[in-house]
Parts: structure tokens; sequence; C-alpha cells
């Protein structure tokens, strides 16, 4: 299969345990990407350490990025991250996030021109946290204990055979687990940061692309994902995002003002 070059986006913030679960999937993986780069939003050394060690154990470039921890600045790091990327098409995970070993095999499976994917996410449940990361644990099935959405889990390709483009941003888009060309995302200046914390920073973005020409395709019964718990972060400051977010619907607007740009 001739698949484009691919940087795989890890967002990240601390966690060195799920990053760890993260990069042991990573060498599942039935296809690699061509790099990997942690978009680090100021972690510690911890993070530091552990990609020194996988640097050992995997074949491919693994690039960190890192800026100052001055508060949740995902936008931010996010776009310095892929503005470093050197391949085509780009797919983005976060840092808490165990993939399925087809996973980079199908986003580039699916990958097309003039549109970008998005899938969902398994969530596995607190009670069996302690669980994951004592065993290591990464291969989940419809029947594991402890997970919700278990339907998620279900991987039949062929069914996206049947999958239709989407013209307007799905409700159901996690920037968590979605892929898109580097050339699209350039195009509209790729993250708001605007946008304050890292609220709506992918449907802010996702608006952009649509209106911009770029359609969606939603990645069902592929691009398997599962998320680690944790908290829910403070939604203190989401209403000045939902206010920018509406602007760029209503004003179809294409590009931002501050993004990539400013470390191409």
């Amino acid at each position: 299969m001739n698949y484009p070059s691919s940087s795989l986006i890890v967002s990240v913030y601390n966690r060195p345990e799920a990053l760890e679960l993260l990069l042991l999937s990573l060498l599942n993986q039935t296809v690699l990407p061509n790099e990997i780069i942690i978009a680090d939003d100021g972690s510690g050394q911890d993070i530091v350490n552990l990609i020194e060690i996988f640097k050992t154990k995997i074949s491919i470039p693994i690039i960190h990025i890192w800026h100052t921890d001055i508060g949740n600045r995902k936008p931010t790091i996010l776009n310095k991250s892929i503005a470093k990327s050197k391949y085509d098409y780009i797919i983005q995970i976060d840092g808490d996030i165990i993939m399925n070993k087809y996973f980079i095999e199908d986003h580039l499976n699916f990958s097309e021109s003039g549109v970008y994917l998005f899938g969902s996410r398994v969530n596995t449940q607190k009670t069996i946290l302690e669980s994951i990361f004592k065993n290591k644990t990464l291969n989940f099935s419809f029947f594991s204990k402890g997970i919700r959405r278990r339907g998620r889990t279900i991987r039949i390709p062929t069914l996206m055979n049947f999958a239709k483009k989407i013209n307007r941003r799905s409700s159901k888009l996690r920037g968590c687990n979605m892929s898109f060309w580097k050339k699209d995302f350039i195009t509209i200046n790729g993250y708001n940061e605007n946008l304050v914390e890292a609220w709506r920073e992918d449907s802010e973005m996702a608006e952009r692309l649509h209106n911009s020409g770029i359609i969606a395709k939603r990645l069902k019964f592929a691009g398997i994902a599962y998320h680690l718990y944790h908290k829910s972060q403070s939604q203190t400051l989401i209403s000045i995002n939902l206010e920018i977010e509406k602007e760029t619907i209503l004003k179809k607007i294409k590009y931002t003002d501050k993004g990539i740009n400013q470390y191409l």
C-alpha cells in the first residue's frame, strides 16, 4: 500500500505513565509514521527521561518540542510542533491515548485529498486505571471490564467504504483522534492562539477547515483509540472560546491572525 508520508503529533503535559503506554502501543503498530513529535506544554524531567529511553526502542525519529509551563497553551505547542513536522500528513492524538495496533494504518489508509478524518475514543474508567498502569495493558476488547462506549472497540474497516463525507463539523470531533493534510492546516493558519487555555481549539480549527472547503469523514469501526481516565479540567474560561468559535461560524472565518505562521 502506498501511504502518504506522515508525522504523528502527540500533545502531552506531564503524566509520563500514560505516555509510556502510548509509546508502547506505537511499537505494536502495523504501519509506523515517518516521525513522532511530542508536543510538550511544559512537562518536567520525567517526560524527557522517558522520551530518551524510547529513542533507543523505536526505529523512527522522536522529536521533543517543549516550551515553558506558564499555563495551558495547547494550541501554541501544537502549532510549534506541526511547524517542525517534515511530512505531508498529520495524525494527531493526546498523550493519554493507547492506540489499537491498526490505528496509524487506518488513518493513512483512509486519507484522501480535501478531507480530514476524525475518530472516536473508548473511555477507560477510574476503577481499572491502576491495573492498566501496573500491567501495562495495551489490548482491550468489547468484553473488557472498566470501559465505556465498548461498541467503539469493534474494528471492521471495510465498512468505511460506506462512510459519507460531512460538510459540517461534527459534534463528535475530538482532537485526540484526528488527521489532516499539513498544507490544509497551514492554509487556515493552524490552531487559533487567541483561544484561552485549551477548550474548543480542535472544533474551532475544524470550522475553519470547513469554511475553506475541506470536508470531513468520520472513522467508524476503524482508527480505534483508548482514552485513559483523568479528572475533568476546569472550564471557567470556556465562554471566551465559545464566543471566538461562534464568530468563526457566523462570519465563516477561514484564517486566524495568530497561528502557525509565527513558527514557519
